[in-house]
């Protein structure tokens, strides 16, 4: 069974009476389907609905504080907490970066540890990435017996993106960064930052850009960054790749101009061949049918 220690992740705790409130104010993911034993993918958004930190939101027990633990890039957690800090006002709540005394694993192929081990979770984005846990800083090698790069291997393989490698914070809206598809907006819950644009991209269709899967031909993965093009078009640059697989933000509309027009799509110069997964159910460029 894989198991990584993924050491580039920190975690914010979110502690108090206010707690849930606070947060449910904030954040897109509904804090009614979170507990101790069900994540959320969530984010926290600039007032222009674009994303400013990406996280998976885990809850302690109730008998033991029924804190929430945002599981974040560790680069980004001091950033995240201060952020926090400044919506507290008057909430009865505490913000702590705690990426020093705490570690993010996951697995995947296999069965999870126990819930002794820390807040261990099935991943909320899609069940094939497997489990997902937070553990005490001291115990992550016992977790962790595999490279993080296999970890990432198996999210592009899937066709999942991740914040600070496949966009930039700041600059992608949540359907773009799929997280429509991947349970990170609740679009029946109440108003939080950046509500209004993420309502109204998803109640016009007006998401033109996203971040798709796709296959490299020869199995090299172009590096991050690079154009996409088709003939002499832009359609947009490269995300992460693994394995001869890569994720790719692209304008669809352009894509499916190209493949209907019998052009190739290229990444950093490599031909690429698009592939939707299955839980992807919007229109897909090159598609025939309806989307499932």
């Amino acid at each position: 069974m894989p198991s990584v220690h993924l050491a580039d992740r920190g975690v914010v705790r979110v502690s108090g009476e206010d707690a849930k409130t606070f947060l449910d104010n904030l954040i897109t993911c509904d804090l009614d389907r979170v507990s101790a034993h069900t994540a959320r993918l969530g984010a926290l958004l600039t007032p222009q609905g674009k994303i400013l930190f990406d996280f998976i939101v885990f809850q302690a027990p109730q008998e033991i504080g029924g804190a929430y633990y945002l599981d974040v890039l560790k680069v980004f957690a001091p950033d995240l907490a201060k952020r926090l800090g400044f919506y507290k006002l008057r909430a009865k709540v505490t913000v702590e970066d705690l990426s020093e005394s705490l570690a993010v694993v996951a697995g995947w192929d296999g069965q999870r540890p126990d819930d002794e081990a820390g807040l261990v979770v099935e991943d909320p984005r899609l069940p094939a990435l497997g489990w997902r846990a937070l553990v005490a800083a001291q115990d992550a090698a016992e977790f962790g017996g595999d490279p993080a790069e296999a970890y990432h291997a198996h999210r592009i393989a899937l066709g999942v993106p991740e914040g600070g490698r496949d966009f930039l914070f700041g600059d992608a809206f949540p359907h773009e960064a799929l997280m429509d598809q991947l349970n990170g907006v609740d679009f029946d819950k109440g108003c939080y930052v950046g509500q209004e644009v993420v309502s109204r991209m998803q109640h016009r269709g007006t998401a033109r850009t996203r971040i798709v899967p796709a296959v490299y031909e020869g199995g090299f993965a172009a590096d991050v960054g690079v154009e996409v093009t088709a003939g002499a078009k832009a359609l947009g640059q490269t995300g992460t790749g693994a394995e001869g697989r890569g994720l790719l933000m692209i304008r669809l509309d352009r894509a499916a101009d190209a493949l209907k027009a019998g052009e190739t799509i290229r990444a950093g110069g490599i031909p690429v061949t698009l592939e939707k997964p299955s839980w992807i159910g919007f229109p897909f460029p090159g598609e025939t049918g309806p989307p499932s």
